[in-house]
């Protein structure tokens, strides 16, 4: 199974590891490896993650990872990662549009 990070699953990383960088430069760091380790492990699981409550979408799931979720969709042959939002935020729907 093929994983394909979204141009904009890329740049939500990047900004949330600067934010951490800002505090703490080898937490950051560990904080993306973590991140790809854990996008890795949906390869064997794709559905392992839960249905994103915004979409009731069952194609489009989400892992939780710290304070952070990980929202991607699950097809037949890839995972597509979508975005990479704080848990604490809505997810806009336009930034998952298919």
């Amino acid at each position: 199974m093929k994983i394909i990070w979204s141009p904009l699953a890329i740049d939500r990383t990047t900004e949330i590891a600067e934010y951490i960088t800002q505090d703490n430069p080898s937490a950051a760091t560990k904080w993306v490896k973590t991140l790809f380790d854990k996008v890795q492990l949906l390869k064997s699981s794709p559905k392992s993650g839960r249905i994103v409550p915004e979409t009731q979408r069952d194609d489009i799931r989400e892992l939780i990872y710290g304070n952070y979720r990980i929202i991607y969709r699950a097809e037949k042959n890839k995972i597509s990662v979508l975005t990479v939002r704080h848990g604490k935020q809505i997810l806009p729907l336009e930034e998952i549009q298919t």
